[in-house]
């Protein structure tokens, strides 16, 4: 009866260890933005630029990925998310492209923003940043240009990114792909008024 009731306990320890093991919660995975852009062929910028600001949607404010599933439903997934803040990750990421793109090394975000005079600031207001899985995303955003005593200039971008390949990592560089196209919106706009400057 002893032996018998020992099995019984062994049995039931190994129930509980799969039933535990089942339970397990799968590993969290963390993805960031890239840079994407290329120079836009001009001659490189002598002037700093810095991303003062960047707001985002409340919705998407969080660290975990929002997946869009309809009109007015979405997924988080609390096992999917950015490595950083995401507006900061997008003024980062923002900011690298604005140097890549004018061929500065002054490109800045962040504390830094404060400190070097750049001859011109930028924030963006993104308003949309919606991901919907092995489709495409979205990115809209209106962003303001200005030059300290000058005069402010306004833009909006909109664009959206197929989704090349599967999972959460074809997203992010969905995402990153769209951010470079904003980047260079903003370079454009950057360029036109650098050579007004230039002809005052």
């Amino acid at each position: 009866m002893i032996k018998a009731a020992r099995q019984g306990m062994s049995w039931l320890a190994v129930l509980l260890a799969a039933a535990l093991a089942g339970c397990a919660s799968p590993p969290s995975r963390f993805y960031t933005l890239t840079v994407g852009a290329a120079p836009d062929g001009g001659a490189p910028a002598a002037y700093a630029v810095a991303v003062d600001s960047v707001t985002i949607p409340a919705i998407v404010d969080r660290p975990q990925f929002v997946l869009q599933k309809g009109p007015n439903r979405v997924l988080l997934d609390e096992f999917n998310r950015w490595a950083a803040p995401l507006a900061a990750n997008i003024a980062s990421t923002l900011a690298a492209n604005l140097g890549v793109l004018l061929g500065t090394p002054r490109a800045v975000f962040g504390p830094l923003a404060a400190n070097i005079q750049p001859a011109y600031r930028v924030s963006v207001d993104v308003q949309r940043f919606e991901s919907v899985a092995d489709e495409a995303v979205t990115l809209e955003g209106v962003w303001l240009l200005r030059r300290p005593g000058g005069e402010a200039t306004s833009g909006r971008s909109a664009l959206r990114e197929t989704v090349q390949g599967e999972g959460y990592e074809a997203l992010a560089a969905a995402h990153s792909r769209a951010l470079a196209g904003m980047s260079r919106d903003i370079a454009a706009a950057i360029r036109v008024e650098a050579g007004r400057s230039a002809t005052r």
